[in-house]
């Protein structure tokens, strides 16, 4: 399998960026069960950005990559006014065995690995207005590789899964359940949050992408008395480098939050279960 994702930077550090990019791209990956073997880095530097700062983005990369265990081969840099970096992913899985986003069944449970709120709390950090422990959650949460919880899965067997990255928990949802021909459920207080995002937008701090995520899947979700408009945002609020969103049968469940946890997974929250109804409609419940 081949992918490829890169984007600006969303942090100062450029050594952490460089991780957060790095894990971001191979998370496409994991999501399907796969193990990488090698990368391609891709990177767009502007000719005043010092060197020193260029080195600090790769090796930041390099070191993600490691904790992989696959080597960055190559790449290629261009010039351009605002930096970019991410990398190329090849990567291997026995033929049949992949998961996909379209198998998810009426029925399974769905398993989320990693809090939401990165887009509040990067969006504040670039005015300056985030508290630091906030976006050290952040971080740590964004530079976690989802090897672990792709280990997991496959060990267990699973029906589908996707990575949550920029569309959003319910983005990335809707598009899962399209795909697999059911609808599904939401338990809004059972989606894992990182600490300090409740607070940063009551303070007025929102991506404009995840307003327009809430958008683009408003047609498709219904929502309970007691969901505030807040929490309807803050359930699109576009990710970097997020959890997998796995659906799993119930007998299985168990045995897939034990092997999340022996594999170092964040959470493994159940944040509700796929259900028969219309290809890709969402309910959410408080």
């Amino acid at each position: 399998m081949l992918t490829v994702d890169f984007f600006p930077p969303i942090v100062d550090d450029p050594w952490l960026y460089g991780q957060i990019s790095a894990a971001n791209s191979l998370s496409d990956v994991y999501a399907k069960g796969g193990k990488p073997i090698a990368a391609l880095a891709i990177a767009a530097f502007p000719r005043t950005l010092p060197p020193e700062v260029i080195a600090k983005v790769l090796a930041g990369g390099q070191a993600k990559a490691a904790e992989a265990g696959i080597a960055i081969v190559g790449g290629h840099t261009v010039d351009d006014k605002e930096p970019k970096y991410g990398l190329a992913v090849i990567g291997t899985i026995a033929p049949g065995k992949q998961v996909t986003n379209a198998g998810a069944k009426p029925g399974d449970m769905l398993v989320l690995t990693k809090a939401i709120g990165t887009g509040i709390i990067t969006t504040a950090a670039k005015n300056s207005a985030e508290p630091p422990a906030a976006l050290a959650g952040a971080v740590e949460s964004m530079c976690m590789l989802n090897r672990g919880a792709s280990e997991a899965m496959a060990s267990v067997g699973v029906n589908a899964a996707t990575d949550v990255t920029g569309f959003g928990l319910l983005g990335h949802l809707h598009t899962m359940m399209t795909a697999s021909g059911v609808s599904a459920r939401v338990h809004h207080s059972a989606v894992p949050v990182l600490p300090g995002t409740t607070d940063l937008m009551e303070r007025g701090f929102m991506p404009g992408g995840t307003v327009r995520n809430a958008e683009a899947v408003a047609h498709a979700v219904s929502w309970s008395t007691g969901v505030s408009d807040a929490d309807k945002l803050l359930l699109s609020d576009a990710q970097t480098s997020g959890g997998l969103l796995i659906a799993v049968p119930p007998a299985r469940v168990e045995a897939l939050q034990r092997e999340l946890k022996k594999r170092g997974a964040p959470f493994t929250a159940v944040i509700g279960e796929a259900i028969k109804g219309a290809a890709g409609n969402i309910a959410v419940s408080q």
